[in-house]
């Protein structure tokens, strides 16, 4: 599978993003580096549907990636995009921050059929009103 910086993304991940995007079997998926640093694994899959319940999962000091398949409501009627979040929280030690950043993109480019792409440092940037103007415009 892909790398960056020697960190392997486990067919895991790429098969819990196929359950969510083609099966719609689970609504997000909350990846992480694993206790070694060695590889990119599935830390959390869920059916729960409730934005805010998802939000828990984002821990306040240690640093994520997620897929989520966001709802929302146009003129046009229902629709939904998959969003990609890169979670960084402040809290977060440095060393962490720098590895999530350096090996984001050996997960994001396993993962095709992303909508739109979040960074949030904060709850605030990661909040349901937040990603839905950046979902309606892009």
């Amino acid at each position: 599978m892909s790398s960056a910086k020697g960190v392997q993304v486990t067919p895991d991940c790429v098969n819990a993003f196929q359950e969510l995007k083609l099966a719609k079997k689970i609504k997000y998926i909350i990846y992480k580096i694993s206790n070694d640093g060695k590889s990119i694994i599935v830390e959390t899959k869920s059916k729960v549907t409730t934005y805010d319940e998802f939000l828990k999962h984002l821990p306040k000091s240690d640093c994520r990636w997620a897929v989520y398949d966001f709802d929302y409501k146009t003129s046009g009627g229902d629709r939904n995009k998959i969003v990609f979040y890169t979670w960084l929280p402040e809290a977060a030690a440095t060393k962490s921050r720098m590895l999530y950043t350096s090996s984001k993109n050996a997960l994001r480019k396993s993962l095709t059929g992303v909508g739109i792409e979040i960074q949030g440092t904060d709850y605030a940037e990661v909040s349901y009103s937040t990603v839905l103007k950046s979902v309606a415009r892009g």
